[in-house]
């Protein structure tokens, strides 16, 4: 008679072979699924406690916790980015159609410079507006570099500097929210009655609202340095580039009045000096 071959015992969490028995779960499993759920739950319970806080606010019957130190300079920094990014476009738009200009005045003093060469009785007068047309054009595309970089120097304050700031206050906003709806939570449990059921909840939410305001403080007092870091450095980037871009603004201003005057001056000689010019038919005849 055939005798049964002993097997060795199966370790715990081994797993077994398909149509062997039901399969075992390994511990760790089961701990990374629970933990999985309790984030979903914590971010579950969060969610709506801050939607129903949000909401509270829209309708004008929730409190809310505001800095009044912190929150009217980030009203008014947001003001100022508007304007500032305004003034941008503004002056873009300047430097893309004194661009067009400046072509259009060297196009012209081509013009002028070629009639110059074919009409010799009209050689000087069109040689002055050749002139004139080509340093304009000149002096005029040397603006338009200083005001695009100007503008340069503008979309990096107002969309990169003070945009990494208004994300971070945004940050601040939510965690306001957060720290708010727990806030309220454990005010409405301590108005309520004291036993067995409420007592634990109510020291769950003491926990939950501790943990809530220390991350707000947390994010309100770094968003107040970064503002007065903030503050500080707007104010030295505009003195500079508003600065350079006035400096360029007077220097095309200057450059172009005293080369036209000297211009002037060069016509009206040439005006004062007929005996330069060829007689005309009527004084030959």
């Amino acid at each position: 008679m055939a005798t049964e071959q002993s097997k060795a015992p199966e370790l715990p969490g081994t797993p077994q072979k398909p149509g062997s028995g039901p399969v075992v779960v390994q511990g760790s499993n089961k701990n990374a699924a629970s933990e999985k759920m309790e984030r979903v739950r914590k971010w579950s319970i969060t969610t709506y406690k801050c939607t129903r806080q949000a909401l509270s606010e829209k309708l004008g019957r929730g409190s809310r916790t505001v800095d009044l130190d912190l929150e009217p300079r980030l009203e008014l920094l947001k003001d100022d980015r508007q304007r500032y990014d305004h003034v941008t476009k503004l002056a873009q738009t300047l430097a893309n159609q004194l661009a067009q200009f400046t072509d259009t005045q060297k196009t012209l003093g081509d013009a002028f410079s070629d009639l110059s060469l074919k009409t010799p009785t009209l050689h000087v007068e069109f040689g002055l507006n050749a002139e004139a047309q080509k340093f304009l054009s000149k002096s005029g595309k040397t603006l338009s570099e200083a005001i695009t970089a100007f503008t340069a120097d503008m979309n990096t304050l107002v969309n990169k500097t003070i945009e990494d700031t208004m994300l971070n206050a945004k940050k601040y906003e939510a965690a306001r929210i957060e720290y708010d709806a727990y806030r309220v939570d454990m005010e409405e449990l301590n108005l309520g009655p004291r036993d067995a059921v409420t007592v634990p909840k109510l020291e769950r939410a003491q926990k939950d609202f501790q943990g809530q305001r220390e991350r707000y403080e947390k994010i309100r007092d770094d968003l107040s340095v970064k503002v007065k870091m903030l503050e500080e450095n707007r104010v030295k980037v505009l003195h500079n580039q508003l600065w350079l871009l006035h400096s360029a603004v007077a220097a095309h201003s200057l450059s172009c009045q005293s080369f036209l005057e000297q211009n002037m001056r060069q016509a009206s000689d040439h005006l004062n000096n007929p005996s330069e010019d060829a007689p005309s038919w009527l004084e030959d005849s």
